[in-house]
């Protein structure tokens, strides 16, 4: 019987969590674990600023943007700015794209009537853009049929541990709405039960695991410590 790969582990930075709360985060990620996300949300917090000074302060660890709405930000403005920090930091940057929250999109005026039409396109001439290629701006012409390979997958999972885990882990499901029970919404429990809610989700095709602390969450680099020691020591097992 054949097993999945052990995914890369990560830790995000959440926009409940204020952005001084990035450097410690991104310390401790350096330590322990492969990869740091950040978050562009709208009105609070910047990921291209996140992503520059997580970088900055360490050596190692992947950084990770999830994700920058693509109707707020030319393409050709994201290119320069991916292209800058890929070439500070070579091959520690991984960025990502969305269509963003629609609500936000049309509050700043800038709401695309294919969200989805914009994004396959968009995401086409960003990659030849950052190809160094000439890109038109009528349909993205010479941008069809620019080849991907194989896409990484990522997926985040709510996780607490230590006393009152549990609690803590239902409070903060309620606040995102996310009461479903469905698999890697989240996980409360020790490390073999961490452990084996990241097999699940390696098992259906996740290439990295980043891990959503909860809000109240009393200790944020003792949580990446659990991820990074404990948890992938039972992934190991």
């Amino acid at each position: 019987m054949t097993t999945a790969p052990v995914p890369a582990l990560g830790i995000v930075l959440v926009p409940t969590l204020p952005p001084e709360a990035l450097r410690p985060l991104a310390a401790a990620a350096d330590r322990h674990l492969d990869e740091l996300w950040v978050w562009e949300d709208c009105f609070k917090e910047s990921s291209i600023a996140a992503a520059g000074a997580a970088l900055a302060w360490t050596d190692r660890v992947r950084v990770g943007i999830g994700l920058a709405p693509v109707p707020l930000r030319n393409v050709a403005l994201l290119a320069m700015e991916l292209a800058t920090l890929h070439r500070l930091f070579p091959g520690r940057l991984l960025p990502g794209v969305g269509h963003g929250v629609q609500d936000w999109m049309d509050q700043v005026g800038a709401r695309a009537a294919s969200p989805l039409t914009l994004l396959r396109e968009y995401t086409e001439a960003l990659r030849l853009l950052l190809d160094g290629v000439a890109v038109a701006r009528a349909g993205w012409v010479e941008g069809r049929g620019a080849g991907a390979g194989r896409m990484p997958v990522v997926t985040h999972l709510m996780a607490a541990t230590g006393p009152g885990a549990e609690q803590r882990l239902a409070d903060e499901l309620r606040r995102w709405d996310r009461t479903d029970g469905a698999l890697g919404r989240g996980v409360a429990g020790d490390a073999t039960t961490v452990a084996d809610a990241v097999r699940r989700l390696a098992g259906i095709g996740a290439t990295s695991v980043v891990f959503q602390p909860t809000q109240d969450e009393p200790d944020l680099e003792s949580l990446v410590e659990f991820v990074g020691r404990d948890v992938r020591s039972a992934l190991a097992r």
